[in-house]
């Protein structure tokens, strides 16, 4: 386990040796202390490593993730795991706005509950939020899947492209083109994955969701090239 004292030796020198992690490593663990909600800890990491971050995170933690495990154990400031790339990134407490965004792939777990415009843009990223999400969340999604276990706040999933969205709890509104749509064996069998490796599936089961998706009235769709989007 390698141990860095934030508070002794500053962010630059963390993410400097982090950033120097390339290909196959022994300091596959490690653990930051004292981060006292400081911005970027652990952005742009890029290697099979494990971090555990002790505490409260300010903006961009985990940005650009490829390939890491980061472990938040406190909440997240905004932009947590904005335009991660593969990796997992799993906060214990809340996050605050804009969590995943843009994000192309990975996983995302929130154990609290996420601010508005989570998973905006999201281009391929899997979230999971164990509690609510605010207005304006998965705003113009083009894939992936949002999981809330919670409730959903304002103008869901507004002008949204071919991401899915499963919802427990109640939708204060659905935005622009965003429609509910039929639960198919198939997705029950996506959930049900999601919930496991989101560790919640002891929380709740997938019959209890309901989905949402694009009615595709906002943009050229052709269900031939399906696919291809």
């Amino acid at each position: 386990m390698e141990i860095y004292d934030l508070a002794a030796d500053g962010l630059r020198g963390l993410n400097a040796s982090l950033h120097a992690l390339k290909g196959t490593t022994n300091q596959t663990a490690w653990q930051v202390k004292n981060p006292k909600g400081a911005h970027a800890i652990a952005a742009g990491i890029d290697a099979p490593i494990d971090v555990t971050v002790l505490g409260s995170t300010g903006y961009y933690c985990a940005g650009m993730n490829k390939q890491a495990t980061v472990r938040i154990k406190g909440s997240a400031g905004p932009g947590v795991a904005e335009n991660m790339m593969s990796g997992t990134v799993i906060i214990d407490g809340d996050a605050s706005q804009y969590a995943g965004a843009t994000g192309r792939g990975g996983l995302l777990v929130i154990k609290g509950n996420a601010s508005s415009r989570c998973g905006i843009s999201m281009k391929g990223i899997e979230i999971v939020v164990h509690g609510n999400i605010g207005h304006m969340s998965a705003f113009m999604a083009q894939s992936g899947s949002l999981v809330v276990l919670g409730d959903a706040g304002e103008a869901l999933g507004d002008s949204l492209y071919e991401a899915r969205l499963f919802v427990r709890g109640s939708v204060k509104s659905l935005g622009a083109d965003c429609i509910e749509k039929e639960m198919r064996p198939e997705h029950i069998a996506l959930l049900a994955d999601l919930l496991k490796r989101g560790e919640a599936d002891h929380l709740a089961r997938p019959e209890e969701f309901r989905r949402y998706g694009s009615a595709r009235k906002l943009y050229t769709f052709n269900i031939d090239n399906a696919a291809a989007y």
